[in-house]
Order: structure tokens, then C-alpha cells, then sequence
């Protein structure tokens, strides 16, 4: 290349790069428009994306480097150490490790507190085939008088300290020497198999335990599929339970995965309002400097070049908005990676690069795609058309809309707002699309808020207008529970309508590691606000409510017969229905007092809910209630909810945030739509002005021109809205584990759609406020001038 071809391209080069820059300069609210919309869309979508990658991968982690079970299966005795061992040769079966004796003992680690049952295993090394142990802290077990517990919460702060089991014969004693990590969870505590018998009354243990990797196992079909290959050759009642490895990942993934579903719901909407903004803000540019498009190519621009131009107007800003959105998911990621970050004991997770990239080359491929569309017109355009034609209108649309304006009983500054909408159906178009997104945000995100506040009185289950807290201390003698029960207190005092008392303990479920805890209730319990999924509430002893969390856990379904382990005898019952509750990872067993009697006979309720007569005012029923209470040190309260938990308040407050987000780009399209149509009408505007329209009326025209397209992006962006939410709250569910009620669903009122409706409306309105202000002050003499 010649050096005066050098120079000349250099030259073009600049000349090029001013354009881009004077028209971004120039659009400032076209440019913060599209910096938004792009800022929207990436930081939802990298939020998104780091929490889907970050919620598998410390599982996953985990899991392949200490070759996880892909299943666990307890045995009940009666089977041989043969016969089990046996069951690794089964078809698909690519490594088993086993048989562990088992057996469920009830820990103290002070001489004041009990802990819940947990279920102990017999292993000599923390290595084999499969479920490697990892030593977070201390040593493993290899004497007499010694136990390991699982990494993370208190564990690592008791080594070196006794543990005792008082339900055991002479109250042995163990030292904690050390903490172990199990990729899925096959124990809580682990001690040396001679140790497992000394510790198992009559040297018989609970059963053993078996762990299997399959060669595949990425499904529940075929989990399901390897537990019927290797218990096939065995007795019907050997298998006394199981644990796939698919439900520990679940409920490890459980906290980050929730989000992912609605922040997948803003991303998207973020991203197709990022693409149509940045195509209505670049036709609209072409359309409006149609005269500066024939000066360029008069000049020596190529139609290559015009292109590159506008194209460069919509990239600058949507590199900004990129840049910003991915350091705003970066920074929103935090709090909720700490979680992952917690359950594994890992550090530094974080965004992937690959996430940042793979997003920010998505947005920016997709607006630059629809940007090069949208300008190809303007590289098309003919030299002396451009130049001749300038920004004068080619058609006369929208006049059968100004006939019927005007002969509507309206004054006729309102009655020409009104046409406006139809002598620029495009751009219509444009801004009624950003105001159905708005809408749909605002809808979504109010369905959102009410839903978890659904979840929220489901959890709490405060349906009782007085509640009383019992704190009894451990193992009270009879005389003195008697002596603290309130419930012939609460039954005569006036005004009471109903109550129960509540009862907790912790039980062990076969083939599920850790406690399960159990609520066992003295009286009717119906009225006291748990949802139902599926099934029945109780109605006698015998019979038993879990939540969904428990069935996916345990495999068991309404109307199975479970056995709870881990006190004085084994209880059996029947499912009898699910209800929503996500406390305690929703492993819990909600039942009558009186199923537990042969087990824990010494149960007695550690609080009382009490539902008062209709017309009774709570405040005075406590006041006289504690009264009677006094004597027995106990003191009542006005019923209320617990308070929101943590990951709903940062569910709402993220909500909240990326719908102002939406709807500030909804209101912004709106207003660069209405201030392009006010300045091609400037001098249709001065000569209105001329004729005497004052600047209210000026005001209320332009404000009139965008209630039609409100109106109907409102209509339209609700139901939309409606249905984002009846899709995205399942998932989330799903996500946590939970099947969730028509009750959390079903959660819009007709008023409530109504007034959202009218959303649209405001919508418009805000962004339609500064144009309409700004054509108010327009001075006359000024408007008549323009072109």
C-alpha cells in the first residue's frame, strides 16, 4: 500500500470515528437507552450463568475426586456379608465398597443437652473403592475409644473433646480425634468396626450398609435401574432403604439453583428488550437523519461506511452497558456463591471468565446483527434522494384515525394526541413493545412476591392467634411435667376456640444419612395454616405428614409405611399426605403425640398455638391467659410470623432491582420514541402554538399521544406476566425441592390485574413526561424556523 493510500485511509478512518462519536454525543437519551438495556440484560444473564455453573461445581468436584456413591443401600440384618458383597457383580455395577455395619445412636456432648440420633458406621480406613473420605481436621479412627465426625458447623470445634451415649448401656464415652467429608453424605460419624460392635447393644447392629458406582448414573431411570441390579438376588425386606446420589446433589445445589429460573426470566427479557430497543433506536436514527446520510455519501462515504457508522452509534454504548452489566452480576454473585462456598468448604468461587465472555459475546453479537439490519437502509439510501428528500414525511398516514378523533367530545389538542399512534405505526410498535415488557416485569415480580410470601406462611404455619413457648429442661420427671402443662389452663379460659401443643424430637430414617426431625402434635393440628400438596392431614395415630423434600429423599410416596428409628423402640407409620414446608431441608415427620408413646414416652409439647372464639380480641385473651399462667412460669403471646428467611428477602430485593431495571428501559423507549416524534413535529408544534395552544395543552397532547399505546401494552404485558409466573414459580419449586401448592401459584386477584393493567399506562406516561415538557417550553418563533 502506497503511502497516500495509507494516509487516505487514516483519514476516512477519523472522519469515521468523529461520525460515531458526534452521533453519540448528540443522542445522549438514545445512548444511556441502549447502555441500560445491554447493562440489564448482562447483568442477569452472568448472574445466572455463574450461579448455574457454580451450583454444580463444587458438587461435582467433590464428588469425582473422592468417587462418590452413585448409590447407598442400607441393609437389614438377616442378609450375610457374602450375599452383600455379591451384589457389587451385578450387571452395571463398576465399583462397591461394603458391607458397613451400621446402627443409630442418640450423641451428648455436654452433660445438659442431647444431640439429635445420628446413624454410625464401621470403617476401617477413610480410602476404598468408593465414597473416599476427605480429613478436613484431625486423624481417622483406628483404636478403641475413638469416633470421626463430618466436616463443617461445630464439628471441627469439638476434637479433642468426649462424646457420650447415655442410652447406652454404662454411658460410653468416645474421643472426637478428627472430621471427614463424604461426597454424599453416607454417615454422620464413622469408628472402627470392633468399636461399632462394643458400641451396639448385644452385638447386633441396625443392619450394613453397601455403596455402589454404576457405570451409568446420570438419571433417576437409571439409579432406579442399578438398585434393582443389585438387590435382585436378595429377600424382598433385605433392602431397608437407599439413598441416590442424584437427591444429595440436589439438595447441595438446592440454595443457588433456586435462583437460577427467574433470573433466566429477566436475562431473557432483558436480552429481547436490549435487541428490539437497539433496533427501534437505530431505524429511527436512519429515519430522521436522512438529509446527514446524503451529506456523508457526498462527501466519498461508501455505503459500507455509512453503515459501519450508525452500527459503531449502537456498539459504543452497548460496550458500555456490557462492561457495567458484567461487573453489577459479578458483584451480585457474591452473597449467594458464599453458600456453595460454605457447603464444601471451598474458596474463591467466583464468575468463570468463560461465563463474563461467552454472555457479553452473546449480547453483543445479537445488537450488532440487529443494529447492521436496521442500518443497511441507511447504506442504501441513494446520494440525491437522501439530499432532496431530507427529514420531510414520505406518506400521510393515520388520517381516517384524525376524521374519527374529531368527531370524539374531546378538546382538540387531546384529539390530536390520540392520532398520533397511527401516522407512526413502527414506532408505535417500538414503544408499545417496551411497555409490554415493563409490564410483564411488574407482573411477574409482584406474582413473585406474593408466592413467597405464600411460601413464607406455609413455613411459618402462624394460623394461631396466641402462642406459648415451653423451655422444659432435659429428662424431667413426670411430677414436673405435670405440673407444667398449660394445656387444662388454655382449654378453660374463655375465649378459646381451639388448640394443640407441639411436640419435637429427632428420629433416623433407613438409607437416609443424618436426623429427621419429628413434630408430634397433642390435639388438632388442622386449622393451624400447613398447606397441602397432596394426600390428607392427620386424623389418628398411626398415620404421618412429610413434606416433598422427605418423599424425594426417601423414595416414599403418600400412602407407603415408613419406620422411624433411633429411640427407645422403632415406630411404623403411614404417609397419609405431603405438605409444603422447606424447613429443615424438609426432612421432618409430622404426626399425632400418640404414635411416639412406645417410643419416647417422656415427650411432652414445647409450645401450645391457640385459636381464640370469632369477636375476641387477642391482645385481651393473652393478658387475661397469662394470668392464669404465671403460676407456671409461662407467658403467652400474640401470634406472628417468624420473618422472611434470608434467601427470600434477597430473592425480592433482586426482583425488585431488575424490574426497576426493565421498566426504567420500557419508560426510556418510550421517551426516546416521543422525543423523536416531537422534533419532527417542531414545526407542526409552532404553528399550533401560533394559533394559540397553550403549553398545557401542548402538555396534555403529547402526554394523550402515548395513553393509547399504554393502555394496550398494559393489556397485553399482564397476561404475559401472569404466564411467566405460572411457569418460573414451578421451577423454582422444582429447584428447591418443593411442590408447590395452587395456593402459591394461583396468587393474582382481579383488582390486582386491574391495577396492574394501568401499569402500561404509567409506563408511558413517566417516559413521556420530559418531551412533553420539553415541547411546552418550545418558544414559537423557534419551532416555526425549523425545517
Amino acid at each position: 500500500m502506497s503511502t497516500s493510500s495509507r494516509g487516505s485511509f487514516r483519514s476516512r478512518a477519523g472522519v469515521l470515528s468523529r461520525v460515531v462519536r458526534s452521533g453519540v454525543g448528540r443522542r445522549r437519551v438514545q445512548t444511556v437507552v441502549i447502555a441500560l438495556a445491554a447493562l440489564m440484560a448482562v447483568a442477569s444473564s452472568v448472574l445466572a450463568g455463574s450461579l448455574l455453573v457454580a451450583s454444580s461445581g463444587p458438587f461435582d468436584d467433590a464428588f469425582a475426586r473422592q468417587d462418590g456413591a452413585h448409590l447407598s443401600v442400607q441393609y437389614a440384618p438377616g442378609a450375610t456379608d457374602a450375599e452383600l458383597r455379591a451384589t457389587g457383580d451385578a450387571s452395571g455395577v463398576t465399583a462397591a465398597a461394603g458391607p458397613f455395619r451400621t446402627t443409630t445412636l442418640t450423641p451428648r456432648f455436654s452433660d445438659d443437652f442431647p444431640e439429635p440420633p445420628m446413624t454410625v458406621v464401621g470403617r476401617a480406613e477413610p480410602g476404598g473403592a468408593v465414597d473416599r473420605l476427605s480429613l478436613t481436621a484431625g486423624r481417622w479412627a483406628f483404636g478403641p475409644g475413638e469416633i470421626v465426625l463430618p466436616a463443617g458447623g461445630w464439628s471441627s470445634s469439638v476434637i479433642g473433646q468426649q462424646v457420650t451415649f447415655p442410652n447406652l448401656p454404662g454411658s460410653p464415652a468416645l474421643k472426637v480425634v478428627g472430621a471427614a467429608r463424604s461426597a454424599t453424605g453416607t454417615a454422620e460419624a464413622w469408628v472402627t468396626p470392633a468399636q461399632l460392635t462394643a458400641l451396639t447393644p448385644h452385638g447386633q447392629p441396625n443392619g450394613r450398609q453397601m455403596l455402589y458406582r454404576f457405570a451409568a448414573a446420570d438419571t433417576a431411570a437409571q439409579v432406579t435401574a442399578g438398585r434393582e441390579a443389585v438387590t435382585r438376588q436378595l429377600p424382598a425386606k433385605a433392602v431397608a432403604g437407599s439413598q441416590s446420589w442424584l437427591t444429595v446433589k440436589k439438595s447441595a445445589e438446592r440454595d443457588t439453583a433456586l435462583y437460577i429460573p427467574f433470573l433466566m426470566a429477566f436475562g431473557v427479557l432483558g436480552l429481547v428488550m436490549s435487541v428490539l430497543i437497539v433496533g427501534n433506536v437505530v431505524a429511527a436514527t436512519v429515519g430522521s437523519a436522512t438529509r446527514r446520510i446524503g451529506i456523508l455519501k457526498a462527501i466519498g462515504f461508501t455505503p459500507a461506511q455509512v453503515i459501519r457508522a450508525y452500527l459503531g452509534q449502537a456498539l459504543l454504548p452497548t460496550l458500555a452497558g456490557t462492561a457495567l452489566g458484567a461487573v453489577a452480576g459479578r458483584l451480585l454473585a457474591v452473597p449467594i456463591l458464599s453458600e456453595a462456598e460454605e457447603a464444601y468448604g471451598a474458596s474463591g468461587l467466583g464468575v468463570e471468565p468463560w461465563v463474563d465472555a461467552a454472555v457479553i459475546a452473546g449480547v453483543l453479537g445479537l445488537v450488532a446483527a440487529t443494529a447492521c439490519a436496521c442500518a443497511w437502509r441507511a447504506g442504501r439510501l441513494r446520494t440525491v434522494e437522501a439530499l432532496a428528500t431530507g427529514r420531510a414525511q414520505q406518506a400521510r398516514r393515520g388520517r381516517w384515525a384524525a376524521r374519527l378523533a374529531a368527531r370524539l367530545p374531546v378538546s382538540r389538542p387531546v384529539a390530536l394526541g390520540l392520532t398520533r399512534p397511527f401516522a407512526r405505526p413502527a414506532r408505535t410498535l417500538a414503544m408499545g413493545t417496551a411497555i409490554v415488557f415493563g409490564a410483564i416485569a411488574v407482573t411477574f415480580t409482584v406474582g413473585l412476591g406474593s408466592s413467597l410470601g405464600e411460601v413464607m406462611a406455609a413455613r411459618d404455619h402462624d394460623a394461631a392467634d396466641v402462642t406459648i413457648g415451653v423451655l422444659h429442661p432435659p429428662f424431667q420427671d413426670e411430677e414436673k411435667k405435670a405440673q407444667t402443662d398449660p394445656s387444662k389452663v388454655i382449654g378453660q379460659q374463655p375465649g378459646t376456640r381451639a388448640h394443640f401443643g407441639t411436640a419435637t424430637t429427632s428420629v433416623t430414617v433407613a438409607g437416609v444419612s443424618g436426623s429427621t426431625r419429628v413434630t408430634a402434635f397433642t390435639g388438632d393440628a388442622s386449622w393451624a395454616g400447613y398447606a397441602m400438596v397432596s394426600g390428607r392431614w392427620l386424623k389418628e395415630p398411626g398415620e404421618a405428614v412429610v413434606p416433598t423434600g422427605f418423599l424425594t429423599a426417601t423414595g416414599q410416596h403418600v400412602g407407603d409405611v415408613i419406620t422411624l428409628n433411633g429411640r427407645r423402640a422403632p415406630v411404623t407409620v403411614r404417609i397419609v399426605g405431603e405438605v409444603l414446608d422447606p424447613r429443615y431441608d424438609g426432612m421432618q415427620v409430622l404426626t399425632d403425640a400418640a404414635t411416639l408413646k412406645s417410643a419416647e414416652p417422656g415427650l411432652i409439647p414445647t409450645g401450645h398455638h391457640i385459636a381464640v372464639k370469632p369477636g375476641t380480641d387477642a391482645g385481651s385473651y393473652t393478658a387475661a391467659l397469662n394470668k392464669e399462667l404465671r403460676p407456671l412460669g409461662l407467658t403467652a403471646d400474640v401470634g406472628g410470623s417468624e420473618g422472611s428467611s434470608e434467601m427470600i428477602v434477597t430473592l425480592n430485593s433482586l426482583s425488585a432491582l431488575l424490574t426497576l431495571m426493565l421498566v426504567a428501559v420500557a419508560a426510556l423507549g418510550v421517551l426516546n420514541g416521543v422525543l423523536l416524534d416531537t422534533r419532527e413535529r417542531l414545526r407542526e408544534l409552532g404553528i399550533h402554538k401560533a394559533l394559540g395552544m397553550t403549553p398545557r395543552q401542548t402538555t396534555s397532547m403529547v402526554l394523550t399521544s402515548v395513553t393509547l399505546t399504554g393502555l394496550a401494552g398494559g393489556a397485553l404485558g399482564v397476561p404475559l406476566g401472569v404466564a411467566l409466573h405460572g411457569w418460573v414459580m414451578p421451577a423454582m419449586g422444582d429447584s428447591a425441592g418443593l411442590r408447590l401448592p395452587d395456593t402459591v401459584i394461583a396468587v393474582y386477584q382481579a383488582p390486582e390485574l386491574a391495577l396492574l393493567g394501568l401499569g402500561g399506562l404509567a409506563i408511558a406516561i413517566l417516559g413521556a413526561l420530559l418531551p412533553a415538557r420539553w415541547a411546552a417550553r418550545m418558544p414559537t418563533a423557534a419551532a416555526l424556523r425549523t425545517e
